[in-house]
């Protein structure tokens, strides 16, 4: 089983809007609307679970009705981190090690049919699987003033992340439970949680797109916008 898990508990805080980005309209749907839709219309993904706020959980079913998904079997609460997002949906599944989870942005609207099909193939070989870009600008590490160059990394063993971020269910499972020994722990991405506990796995990436997107910045809506009517020709 190949489980999509939609995490749009964020409240974006570097959006100046007061509406929460994922519940921002662009080309007649909610951004988080057109992620699931992605999801719900592939033939690989075989159900759906959202991750929400508390306060949005309730009105959520009008978009159920409204877009008549058949693969949301799930509505769960998120926390104010991303991981306690990623740890409701796996306690959620845990009685299901076999599952697959594809954790996915409700930021990202224009994930694209393509992707979600490599990387549900790549979960046949491998238990962790990324998204990513190659990164085309320098990149500095700079000290902790943030006013110096520290360090210049060779950009061509950089890659931009996206999402999904797929694992086999006992994998990340494993991980998370290593993870939360930790005091020190802290997370900005699932990958991240695998490779910093469980250093030997190997995570795939899959080839990204740079209309996978994640709407950030108020800038990144009319960007976002212009995205959509492209497809549409």
């Amino acid at each position: 089983m190949n489980i999509a898990i939609i995490l749009a508990a964020g409240t974006g805080n570097r959006m100046k809007n007061s509406t929460p980005k994922q519940f921002l309209k662009v080309a007649g749907k909610t951004v988080l609307e057109h992620s699931i839709d992605a999801f719900e219309k592939n033939t690989q993904i075989d159900e759906i679970a959202v991750v929400l706020r508390k306060e949005d959980i309730s009105d959520f079913n009008r978009f159920i009705h409204k877009n008549n998904w058949k693969k949301v079997k799930k509505i769960l609460r998120g926390g104010k981190e991303r991981y306690e997002s990623a740890l409701a949906a796996i306690n959620a599944y845990r009685q299901f090690p076999d599952y697959n989870l594809i954790f996915h942005d409700a930021a990202r609207p224009l994930v694209s049919t393509r992707i979600i099909g490599d990387v549900v193939q790549a979960l046949e070989l491998y238990s962790a699987v990324t998204v990513a870009v190659p990164v085309k600008d320098t990149i500095y590490q700079v000290d902790d003033s943030q006013s110096f160059v520290q360090h210049i990394p060779n950009r061509a063993f950089l890659h931009r992340a996206q999402t999904p971020q797929a694992f086999r269910l006992k994998t990340i499972q494993q991980a998370f439970q290593i993870a939360l020994k930790d005091p020190d722990f802290q997370a900005t991405d699932d990958c991240g949680v695998v490779s910093k506990y469980l250093p030997d796995e190997k995570i795939f990436i899959v080839q990204g797109e740079a209309s996978n997107m994640k709407l950030t910045y108020d800038e990144d809506l009319d960007l976002l916008k212009t995205l959509f009517s492209r497809q549409k020709k």
